[in-house]
C-alpha cells in the first residue's frame, strides 16, 4: 500500500487516527490526529508523543501480538479536560518492508465521562439529602418507643421535628420530579400567551403572608401596558415564585419585582420581556455565582437547609428559562444585595 492510499484512507476517518508502523514511528497522521497530538510528528517515533502509558503499552502490544486493545488518553483542548477513547487494531502488510502497522483511532468521550459522573454526583446528593432526615426519623422513633414513651411533653416535640424532617423529604422528592418533568419538555417551546404583570402581581400576592412574617416589604414595578410573552404559565409561575421566595427568606428587609420590556434585548437579539428580581440583602460571595444553578449546591448550606431548601430551586429555574429559549442573569456583591435577571423572548 503506498503511501499516498495510506494517507487518503486515514483522512477518510472522521476521527483522530494514526498509523505506526514495527519501526514504532508514525507512518500516517490525518488532520483531527494532527490537530490533538500536534503538527509535524509524522516520521517521530510515538513514544515520544503519546507519552501516557496505558495508550504506549497498547500500541508496543498491539505491534508485538497483533491483538486489538482499547486504551485511555487524557488531554486539554485549552478550555477543559478532555476524554478519548483511543481503539488500536492491527493491520498488516503495510509499514516498514511490509511488516504490518497499528491503527489507532482517537475517540471523544469527554461528554460520556461528563455525563456518568453527573449522574454519580446526582445519586450521591440525593442520597446523602435523604440520609440526614431519614436517620433523625429512625432515631426520634427509637426514642419514642424507648425513654420517650411515657414523656408526653417529649413526644410533642420529636413529633414536631419528624414532621419538619419528612416535609423535608416529600418537599425534594416533589422538586426532583419538578426538575425531571422540565428536563424531559426542555427542548419542546411552549406555544401559550403568558400575561406577566398578571403572574407578577400573583406571584406577590401569594408570597405575601410569608414576606409579612419575615418583616419584608415587596414591591412590583411594571409599564401601565401588560406585557405578554410566549411561554407555559404554571413554568413561569414557577420561575417567579422560586426567585421571589429566595428573596423573601435569603435577602434583607426589601424586595423589588422590576419588570420592563425591550424591542431589542442584546441577550437574546430579539424583542424581549425583563424580570429582575432585587433584594437588598447580604449578597453572595462571587465565587459561588457560576454554580449557583448546579443541582444541590448552595452559597449557604446550613441556612438553607434550616430555612427547607432542597437545593434544586434554581437548577430548575435555569431549565424552565432555557425551555423557553430565554437567559438567566445573577449579579451580587457580598453587602449590597442580589439581583437575579430573567430574560424572556416574545
Amino acid at each position: 500500500m503506498t503511501t499516498e492510499l495510506i494517507d487518503g484512507f486515514l483522512a477518510a476517518i472522521p476521527l483522530p487516527a494514526v498509523m505506526v508502523d514495527q519501526t514504532e514511528r508514525f507512518i500516517a497522521v490525518n488532520d483531527d490526529a494532527a490537530t490533538l497530538l500536534g503538527q509535524g510528528v509524522k516520521g517521530r517515533h510515538f513514544a515520544t508523543i503519546l507519552r501516557q502509558p496505558s495508550v504506549a503499552a497498547a500500541i508496543e502490544g498491539c505491534l508485538r501480538d497483533r491483538n486489538p486493545r482499547v486504551a485511555k488518553h487524557l488531554a486539554n483542548d485549552g478550555a477543559q479536560d478532555t476524554t478519548f477513547a483511543v481503539t488500536v487494531r492491527y493491520v498488516p502488510g503495510i509499514g516498514a518492508v511490509g511488516g504490518g502497522a497499528v491503527l489507532a483511532c482517537f475517540d471523544d468521550v469527554t461528554e460520556r465521562e461528563q455525563a456518568g459522573q453527573m449522574r454519580r454526583d446526582f445519586v450521591a446528593n440525593v442520597s446523602h439529602e435523604l440520609r440526614t432526615p431519614l436517620t433523625a426519623l429512625i432515631g426520634f422513633i427509637e426514642t419514642l418507643r424507648g425513654p420517650a414513651r411515657e414523656d408526653a411533653q417529649a413526644r410533642d416535640r420529636f413529633l414536631s421535628i419528624m414532621e419538619g424532617e419528612a416535609s423535608r423529604m416529600n418537599r425534594l422528592v416533589g422538586d426532583l420530579l419538578s426538575l425531571n418533568r422540565v428536563e424531559s419538555e426542555e427542548r419542546v417551546r411552549p406555544k401559550q400567551t403568558v400575561d406577566l404583570t398578571g403572574h407578577l402581581a400573583s406571584t406577590l400576592k401569594t408570597l405575601q403572608p410569608v414576606a409579612e412574617a419575615r418583616g419584608v416589604a415587596m414591591k412590583l414595578e411594571a409599564p401601565e401596558d401588560a406585557v405578554s410573552v410566549t411561554g407555559d404559565p404554571d413554568q413561569l409561575q414557577q420561575v417567579f415564585t422560586n426567585l421571589v421566595e429566595n428573596a423573601v427568606k435569603y435577602g434583607g428587609d426589601e424586595v423589588r419585582v422590576v419588570l420592563s420590556r425591550s424591542e431589542r434585548d442584546p441577550a437574546v437579539r430579539a424583542a424581549a420581556a425583563r424580570v429582575q428580581v432585587i433584594d437588598n440583602g447580604p449578597g453572595i460571595d462571587p465565587v459561588h455565582l457560576p454554580r449557583l444553578t448546579e443541582r444541590f449546591y448552595r452559597a449557604d448550606s446550613h441556612r438553607s437547609r434550616e430555612m427547607g431548601g432542597t437545593g434544586l430551586g434554581l437548577a430548575i429555574v435555569k431549565h424552565i428559562v432555557n425551555r423557553h429559549r430565554g437567559r438567566l442573569r445573577v449579579e451580587s456583591e457580598l453587602g449590597q444585595g442580589s439581583v437575579f435577571t430573567v430574560v424572556l423572548p416574545e
